[in-house]
């Protein structure tokens, strides 16, 4: 048996576990830590400006490659608070990351110590497990139910809050005889199938709801099988956006209250039966519950038992990993399909893609300020069925799932629940980092873009290159269209004159100097007839450079998104498409 210290044991474990990639700072509290994974080299590690930073870049790490752990590192005290924003935007989309703090002296605890606070009851209620350790000899059980506890069930972080004195301790451990623990998965058995698929075949109008759960199992194939199987269209959930490629005549288009399509809502409206798969009913997807249940059937399949019935009560539901509930799905279709008990949905899925040819938003406007919808035509065509997109609220998140279109399942990634400001940059760094052959493209509104700017410093010093769309209108453009039900403009001007920048007109901060201040590359856009131009050249500039390179777009003050309160009661503010040009980049062209 080896004599060790307890961090020397645990980053031998996270090497064994796979969670090669780091993200943190260093601190007192946590230099043992970083001395051990400086001794064995076995761990990669980014220096993050930020610690919240730090927690998406983890998130964003994860979230990129199927069996991904990022693991985000900081001293005690403030680094774990300032996690737990990550952790929390994790926790909501069931995203396993692994977050290590350091401690003060297991015997300061109570005492009111520097830096100590008790991060594990702060934590708790946005991990699945939170734990301060306080006997040395735990630490390798600790590791090893963490990373159990991640992946197991509904997928979700964990924090490990290390006292220093537990981590300067040493103990006996053979990480030659060290194995992952188990992870159990539920499984649908043939029966459920079986049921599902008899109701299934009993309706007229069926969907498959697609959510994130499928993207976590990594089954987004197995799901495509099984739409194609049976012959019934596919709406994905904005977290299971790329389960379908969006030009698979199968796929009928988002459905939801901001990210969705308005030939979505339409076949949604029009269905008799909805079999969800991975997916939790949230309410920006769902509206109003009488409208989006009324005439419909419903059968859930979701890992965790206490999600069934969370939000209504399916019809029918069935506790199971997405990627075990689709495996057997699949068995059943192909064998009732063989022996012809599957009826013909020709003329249902024909229904739905001829609304989704018809029923488009207009894309194609040559004004001036710009507007954000030529922004996303000309995304769409700068940027293939490769890309990966990475966003997380706003207009400009909103808009963008709208209009945009995925093609492959993790590349759009995007902070669905919790949706804090800030994370675009952070956890594109981490989805670059995990995937640096990829294009990667992120995209940001301006009061995003400013929450963690600080982080572009690490895409400059560690060669992380990307291409950042920033639309700019100089507004909280979402909270400014909120408070037009209170009749007022109130705390979310980002305009003003910049002294040291006129050329941008009033818009405020001049992000083209700030993103070079910070070792990047930038282009700022005016001209619609611009936007294709600068795209190609970014493309350009992050193969040469081999760092972020931002295309800030000056937007029109004012764009009121198309949103609403029901399924049923979207308002569209601008003219919709009448003819192919108006949407000439969309996936099923009017004309």
């Amino acid at each position: 048996m080896t004599r060790m210290r307890t961090v020397d044991a645990a980053v031998l474990i996270l090497e064994k576990e796979g969670a090669t990639q780091t993200f943190g700072l260093p601190g007192a509290a946590i230099n043992p830590f970083y001395s051990a994974m400086k001794a064995h080299g076995g761990l990669r590690h980014v220096l993050a400006r930020h610690v919240e930073a730090a927690s998406h870049m983890a998130e964003g790490y994860t979230r990129a490659t199927a069996g991904n752990i990022g693991v985000c590192l900081g001293t005690s005290g403030p680094a774990g608070t300032d996690m737990i924003t990550g952790l929390y935007s994790a926790s909501a989309d069931s995203i396993p990351i692994l977050a290590i703090t350091g401690q003060a002296p297991v015997s300061k605890l109570h005492k009111e110590d520097f830096q100590a606070v008790d991060i594990e009851s702060i934590a708790q209620p946005v991990t699945k497990w939170a734990v301060t350790v306080l006997e040395p000899a735990q630490v390798p059980g600790t590791f090893q139910k963490a990373f159990q506890l991640m992946r197991s069930g509904r997928p979700g972080p964990v924090l490990i809050d290390l006292p220093i004195d537990v981590q300067l301790s040493e103990i006996d451990f053979d990480i030659d005889t060290y194995e992952p623990l188990p992870v159990p998965r539920p499984a649908a058995t043939r029966a459920q199938a079986e049921k599902a698929l008899s109701m299934l075949t009993r309706s007229e109008r069926p969907l498959l709801v697609a959510g994130g759960g499928i993207v976590n199992a990594d089954a987004s194939d197995l799901l495509v099988e099984f739409a194609e199987a049976v012959g019934v269209p596919v709406i994905p959930t904005l977290m299971g956006w790329g389960t379908i490629p969006d030009d698979h005549p199968l796929n009928a288009g988002m459905v939801g209250l901001q990210t969705s399509h308005r030939y979505g809502n339409a076949t949604m409206l029009e269905a008799d039966f909805v079999l969800g798969i991975g997916n939790r009913w949230a309410n920006r997807h769902t509206g109003g519950l009488e409208t989006y249940t009324r005439g419909r059937t419903f059968v859930h399949v979701d890992v965790e038992p206490t999600q069934i019935g969370r939000v209504f009560a399916p019809d029918y539901g069935i506790v199971s990993d997405a990627k075990a509930a689709l495996e057997v799905f699949v068995q059943v279709a192909q064998e009732w399909k063989a022996a012809g008990r599957l009826p013909d949905r020709g003329a249902w899925a024909a229904s739905c893609q001829e609304r989704k040819r018809t029923l488009q938003r207009r894309t194609s406007f040559d004004n001036v300020p710009i507007k954000p919808q030529r922004v996303y035509q000309e995304m769409n065509k700068a940027f293939g069925p490769d890309t990966r997109y990475v966003s997380t609220i706003g207009l400009s998140q909103i808009q963008a799932a709208q209009l945009l279109h995925v093609y492959q399942p993790r590349h759009w990634i995007n902070a669905g629940q919790a949706g804090p400001l800030g994370w675009t940059v952070p956890a594109t760094l981490g989805v670059a980092t995990a995937d640096p052959g990829s294009t990667v493209v992120a995209l940001s509104g301006d009061y995003d873009f400013q929450f963690l700017i600080e982080e572009l410093a690490v895409g400059a010093q560690f060669n992380i290159p990307y291409i950042h769309v920033l639309v700019n209108n100089a507004y909280l453009g979402l909270i400014r269209q909120s408070q037009r039900g209170f009749d007022m403009d109130y705390c979310v001007q980002l305009s003003f004159d910049n002294l040291n920048a006129p050329e941008v007109g009033g818009y405020g901060v001049d992000h083209v100097k700030v993103v070079e201040g910070l070792g990047c590359k930038a282009l700022r856009v005016f001209e619609p007839d611009d936007l294709l131009p600068a795209l190609e050249k970014a493309k350009k500039m992050v193969v040469e450079f081999r760092v972020p390179v931002v295309v800030e777009v000056i937007l029109e003050r004012v764009t009121n998104v198309s949103m609403g309160t029901e399924i049923d009661n979207i308002t569209e503010f601008e003219e919709l498409a009448e003819r192919g040009e108006d949407a000439p980049t969309a996936v099923a062209l009017l004309d």
